[in-house]
């Protein structure tokens, strides 16, 4: 049952991630005004806005006009509900955190929701630069905020002390910084053309996230797969030698693989050498 509920809360989620992607990039307000047709502008009514459900009923077509619907909506819906159930099931045990008492279960779901924040705002983020090339600082201000806030709840599982600070530092902060300076350094001499500026900022909330070593493997997945992707494009006649690529999918793919596979990556690392 709690599967359930988190999967149904995830597609409301993914609703509004839906508007923000949609309106953020635009400049629009995303707490006023009703959602329309894209098409032909009709005020969608409650029921034409039930996640998922709607677009199923409609066969996937404007109730208004009949026109084909854009698969975004749907799918971000049905990522945000699979996404917060695979969170729940793959976070890492707090149980681990015995010595704080009683507050344990405030922690758990402490450390939970700030990992939902920060998985909306990656997930938003990968839309608006696939689709409008922008990554939107509203978003980045917001993954900062939960990633900061994701690791304090790492400091109450034992009593403060300035080692413990400074190893969180060199392990986390530290990484991060150079991420966000690499970054930097390919905008200005690059003048934007290679990256956009809101690539470092994304490169900064990853490196804070990621930490050392899983950050190498961040950064050789997602330059080695925008690579072999421009090359796809361009040889295709899709991309240009001059068309600018939009690098935080790239970015949110190799912190994807860092994740999932950065622990087996190091270990096989270390066997070899």
């Amino acid at each position: 049952m709690t599967l359930l509920f988190l999967f149904i809360f995830g597609l409301f989620v993914g609703s509004f991630l839906n508007v923000l992607a949609e309106r953020l990039p635009k400049g629009e307000d995303v707490i006023k005004g009703r959602s329309h047709c894209d098409f032909c502008k009709h005020k969608l009514r409650w029921y034409e806005l039930i996640p998922l459900l709607s677009f199923l009923l409609q066969q996937g077509k404007s109730r208004c006009c009949h026109k084909q619907l854009s698969f975004q909506h749907p799918l971000i819906e049905l990522i945000t509900g699979i996404g917060f159930v695979l969170l729940f099931r793959l976070l890492p045990d707090l149980r681990s955190f015995s010595e704080v008492g009683p507050p344990l279960s405030l922690l758990s779901t402490l450390y939970f929701l700030f990992s939902i924040v920060v998985f909306c705002s990656l997930l938003v983020i990968f839309v608006t630069d696939f689709t409008y090339e922008i990554i939107p600082i509203e978003m980045i201000i917001t993954g900062i905020i939960g990633t900061f806030l994701l690791h304090s709840t790492e400091f109450f599982r034992l009593p403060f002390s300035v080692f413990r600070l400074q190893t969180y530092g060199i392990q986390y902060f530290i990484p991060a910084i150079f991420a966000f300076l690499f970054f930097w350094v390919l905008w200005f001499f690059s003048k934007g053309k290679a990256m956009g500026d809101g690539d470092m900022y994304l490169a900064f909330i990853i490196g804070l996230l990621t930490g050392f070593p899983k950050i190498i493997i961040f950064f050789y997945v997602a330059f080695l797969t925008g690579a072999f992707v421009g090359i796809i494009l361009i040889l295709g006649g899709k991309k240009s030698l001059k068309a600018h690529i939009p690098f935080g999918p790239f970015l949110i793919w190799g912190y994807i693989v860092a994740l999932l596979c950065g622990d087996q990556i190091v270990r096989l690392w270390g066997m070899i050498w």
